[in-house]
């Protein structure tokens, strides 16, 4: 398996040694036993370049979900063409959100979608495991794939499935024929949703080297949630997970 370190049968979280230093920093100190194997399969195709969207306003579509051939095992994620809305594909299906108003969103399901940059990859199999209690913010999960990938640079795709006790999302909502030239600008007519207590499937995208391409320059992360009601689905920006959500991770 890819991530054979992470099994629950030969690894868990209170057998590593790490410390907190700050409230929500976790600083590893000795991961050595997190051993991932370099990816055979799984790859990911991203299409497009966040940088090129937020400062040379490329915001029509470089990738129509159409044309991505193989639908099965297929997830993905970007935002809408002309930054309209947000997208994500979960084994295969495809959900567009866009903003309503200020408290309400449409989700609604279909191909008829394109995007100005976008990551997808088929992911016939998943490592599964249950994140350790100390995990349950953005900043607590990256640094735990960030320990845990050390010893392979390529980026991959990952799901979380559990209730996240409160979570912010957002759904881009560019005005009509707005030039872009500044990610202030792109970010023009945003709307902010606040989740509480919803259980909630997460498709993320992880790696330490596309900051700007498909991360913005401060994390590694880029993540959408959808709720499992389907009724809201937007743009990750902040989670406090409840115990017990699960991580699944692509297998070889």
């Amino acid at each position: 398996m890819l991530y054979a370190a992470l099994k629950s049968k030969t690894l868990k979280w209170n057998e590593m040694n790490f410390k907190i230093t700050l409230p929500g920093l976790i600083v590893f100190t000795g991961i050595s036993c997190f051993s991932f194997a370099q990816r055979t399969g799984n790859t990911v195709t991203i299409v497009g370049e966040m940088k090129n969207v937020m400062w040379k306003g490329e915001l029509d579509g470089k990738i129509n979900l159409d044309t991505i051939a193989n639908k099965t095992n297929l997830y993905g994620f970007g935002p809408l063409e002309y930054l309209a809305g947000e997208i994500l594909i979960i084994d295969g299906k495809s959900y567009k959100s866009t903003v309503v108003s200020n408290a309400v969103m449409k989700v609604e399901q279909t191909d008829e979608l394109k995007a100005p940059f976008f990551a997808y990859a088929n992911v016939e199999k998943w490592t599964e495991q249950t994140l350790p209690d100390s995990v349950r913010t953005i900043q607590q999960l990256e640094q735990y794939l960030e320990a845990a990938t050390k010893s392979s640079s390529e980026p991959f795709i990952f799901k979380l499935s559990g209730t996240v006790e409160q979570a912010s999302i957002h759904i881009v909502n560019l005005p009509k024929d707005t030039k872009v030239s500044s990610p202030d600008e792109a970010h023009k007519g945003q709307k902010n949703y606040e989740l509480k207590d919803e259980q909630s499937e997460i498709i993320g995208f992880f790696s330490t080297k596309h900051k700007a391409i498909f991360t913005h320059h401060d994390t590694y992360l880029h993540m959408h949630l959808i709720t499992t009601d389907q009724q809201k689905m937007g743009h990750l920006d902040s989670m406090l997970l409840k115990k017990g959500a699960k991580l699944y991770l692509p297998a070889e």
